[in-house]
C-alpha cells in the first residue's frame, strides 16, 4: 500500500510539473513585463496592429531595461510588421543574445527569414526551436507551418 501511495504521489508530481512546462509563457519575465506600463502598452498596440505605436512603446522599455529579451523580441516583431527588416534582425539578435532559448524570438526570427526569402535560415530556426521545446510547442508548430507553406516572393 505504501508503494502505491508513493507511486501515485510521484505520478501526480510529474503530471503537475509537465503541465507547467508545457504551459510556460513565451515571455521570459512575464511578471516584470505586466508591471511595466510601456510593455503593456506595446502589447496592446500589437493587438491593434498599430506597429508604430508598438515600436515606440517597446523602444522605451529597452531604453530603460536593456536586459529584457521579451521587449527586444516584440520590438523586432513590430519592426518586422512595419517592414523595417534591418532593425528587426538587429533586435532579434539582441533578444537571442540575452536569452538564446527564447521561443518567441526564435519563432519570429524564422518568420522574418521567410519574409526576406531566406528559407535555409528559417529552417535552421526551426531546428533550434525543436531543440528548445520539441515539435509539440506552439512556436515550433507555427514556424513549421510557415516553412511548409513558404513560396518564394
Amino acid at each position: 500500500m505504501l508503494k502505491l501511495k508513493f507511486f501515485l504521489a510521484a505520478l501526480a508530481s510529474f503530471v503537475v510539473f509537465s503541465a507547467s512546462v508545457l504551459a510556460a509563457d513565451t515571455e521570459s519575465t512575464p511578471v516584470k513585463n505586466t508591471e511595466n506600463r510601456d510593455f503593456v502598452a506595446g502589447k496592446k498596440a500589437i493587438e491593434a496592429k498599430d506597429w508604430n505605436r508598438a515600436i515606440e512603446s517597446f523602444s522605451r522599455v529597452v531604453a530603460v531595461d536593456n536586459k529584457n529579451a521579451d521587449a527586444y523580441s516584440l520590438l523586432a516583431f513590430s519592426q518586422r510588421w512595419a517592414g523595417r527588416m534591418d532593425e528587426a534582425f538587429a533586435n532579434y539578435d539582441k533578444a537571442l543574445a540575452l536569452d538564446p532559448k527564447h521561443r518567441g524570438a526564435n519563432n519570429y526570427l524564422g518568420i522574418a527569414y521567410l519574409k526576406v526569402n531566406d528559407l535555409p535560415r528559417a529552417q535552421a530556426q526551426l531546428g533550434k526551436l525543436e531543440g528548445i521545446c520539441g515539435k509539440q510547442c506552439e512556436e515550433y508548430q507555427s514556424l513549421a507551418k510557415a516553412v511548409a507553406e513558404y513560396k518564394p516572393k
